[in-house]
């Protein structure tokens, strides 16, 4: 079988496990709800309510049914897109997903991009200096920031720069005293389409803090996975007959080394951002940012099934699907991947 059929073949069987894949989390979320403590109709009606007005909300939401039922009436929802109301205010959770969604994008596209460019260069600086103080700083960077906890961190952050300095906003997305621009749901896309330079200074300043403090914490994951790959590739036998040639070390790393050790890069950064859409849970709460995982506490705490479960299913499937593109990408252009 030649490279391109077994590619295409590669990328069928990939698509063909989506619609399982998202079939097994979906079901699985809707079971934990089902066995975690706690009954979303004390969470609508409070826990003084009368056994009448409990019996009839039960039944309104379909709570009285058996277990089965239940399932089978939210795969069928599913199955052809609809998500449900929200328990508390009758709001469709489609709506809910569409408000927050961009928010997560917004914060997570921008962590990612500051990430990526303070990872491989830190990771990139260790390697040409191999052994020596930067080196070592960038190692210990690397493991800081990975094993540092984000609500402390991002604590530290908005204490200093926020309450001690006051030079940036403690939390939110978009200053109350304006009206935020509503086009595309990303404010700082908006702000610029609308020419509204006031809002845009807005939004990015209450952008700053949460992106930089998310991009530290993700950086070293980057820096990690560059310096151990590259510093993998310089000691394979191409690299020893580029410097053999005569080749410039420098040349060596920009030109023929870090081009082979970007790919499991990329591959990370596909799942990073990804997952950064709802799992950026402590850093949207911490900075009030009403993002995916900011609405997805909530529910949680309202016992929300609905609102649970369609978040958790849009997220999931967002990162089973750019995870399946990444992993495409991967084996179209590295003729080493085997399938």
């Amino acid at each position: 079988m030649n490279r391109s059929k077994a590619l295409l073949q590669y990328c069928l069987t990939r698509l063909a496990l989506v619609p399982l894949m998202l079939w097994l989390i979906a079901s699985m979320v809707f079971l934990l709800l089902r066995i975690a403590p706690g009954d979303p109709v004390d969470a609508v009606l409070g826990t003084r309510a009368s056994e009448g007005a409990r019996a009839a909300l039960r039944a309104k939401l379909g709570l009285n049914q058996p277990l089965l039922n239940q399932y089978l009436h939210f795969i069928n929802d599913l199955s052809h897109g609809n998500l449900g109301e929200a328990l508390i205010n009758q709001e469709p959770v489609r709506d809910i997903i569409k408000k927050a969604l961009p928010a997560s994008i917004e914060l997570g596209l921008t962590a990612l991009i500051l990430a990526a460019l303070i990872g491989i260069g830190i990771g990139f600086s260790g390697v040409a200096r191999s052994g020596g103080k930067i080196d070592f700083a960038g190692r210990l960077y690397g493991i800081s920031t990975y094993a540092l906890p984000p609500f402390w961190a991002a604590m530290l952050v908005q204490l200093f720069f926020a309450v001690v300095l006051g030079w940036l906003p403690v939390g939110g997305r978009f200053p109350p005293s304006l009206i935020a621009p509503e086009r595309t749901g990303f404010l700082l896309l908006d702000s610029i389409i609308s020419r509204d330079w006031l809002a845009l200074q807005g939004t990015i300043r209450h952008l700053i803090l949460p992106a930089i403090t998310l991009g530290i914490l993700l950086s070293g994951i980057f820096s990690r996975a560059l310096r151990l790959n590259l510093g993998r590739i310089l000691e394979t036998d191409f690299i020893e007959a580029a410097r053999s040639r005569g080749i410039d070390e420098k040349q060596v790393l920009l030109k023929h080394a870090l081009p082979n050790a970007l790919l499991p890069v990329f591959t990370i950064a596909g799942i990073t951002i990804a997952s950064l859409i709802g799992g950026a849970l402590l850093i949207e709460v911490t900075f009030s940012w009403p993002g995916m995982a900011m609405r997805l506490q909530e529910a949680i705490d309202q016992r929300d099934y609905p609102v649970v479960q369609g978040i958790v299913v849009v997220v999931a499937g967002l990162v089973v699907l750019i995870s399946v593109i990444v992993d495409i990408i991967v084996a179209a252009i590295d003729p080493r991947i085997r399938y």
